[in-house]
């Protein structure tokens, strides 16, 4: 398998957390690309030209993190990274709050990188607004993500990450301890730590 990612994504990070912990990175080849130079490579993967993509051995490309995330729960049958904690359906709500984060946080980050004159003020904090409001739902409901390890604490994960990286200005740990306290601990994990962005 091929997976289409890019360091800096965050997206990409939650499946090659996902990867990591599903005991797969052996199998998976990791290939570079450029989402925003709309490749003829990851084009004709992702007619979206969205990263990450997964490249299968045996069928079609799966795209959308998501997607990919539970594809790869599916090739071992442990952990279980969907149905551990009892309620999957609990677990996929809370990856969803986590991707929330990543979607406020990205588009967050790219109303900045317009000119000044053309960026949303408005826009911006709405963005701004869904996050913290989000962080501080994570915060409240740490306890769902502690334990066995899912995919929604590895989504959140991931979505922390990319606040630190990109968004540092927003501050996010103030006012949250206990979700201070788990990330800080959660980032120890060796798929986290093998998966962070570039420094700089």
């Amino acid at each position: 398998m091929k997976l289409y990612f890019s360091e800096t994504s965050p997206y990409a990070r939650k499946v090659r957390m996902v990867a990591h912990e599903k005991g797969l990175t052996g199998q998976i080849e990791l290939v570079p690309q450029n989402p925003m130079q709309s490749d003829a490579v990851l084009t004709s993967a992702n007619p979206l030209a969205k990263i990450p993509v997964l490249m299968r051995d045996d069928g079609p490309p799966v795209f959308d993190s998501a997607v990919i995330c539970e594809y790869l729960n599916g090739l071992a049958p442990e952990p279980d990274l969907y149905g551990a904690k009892g309620d999957p359906i609990a677990v996929k709500t809370r990856t969803a709050l986590a991707d929330g984060i990543m979607d406020a946080s990205f588009s967050l980050v790219m109303e900045r990188k317009r000119d000044a004159a053309a960026q949303s003020d408005v826009w911006a904090q709405r963005w701004g607004d869904a996050i913290a409001r989000s962080v501080d739902a994570a915060d409240r409901d740490i306890a769902s993500f502690e334990g066995v390890i899912t995919v929604d604490a590895i989504g959140l994960g991931a979505a922390l990450g990319y606040l630190d990286f990109r968004l540092g200005d927003l501050d996010w740990r103030t006012g949250r301890p206990s979700l201070s306290a788990w990330y800080a601990v959660f980032s120890q994990r060796l798929g986290m730590a093998t998966t962070a962005p570039p420094a700089g």
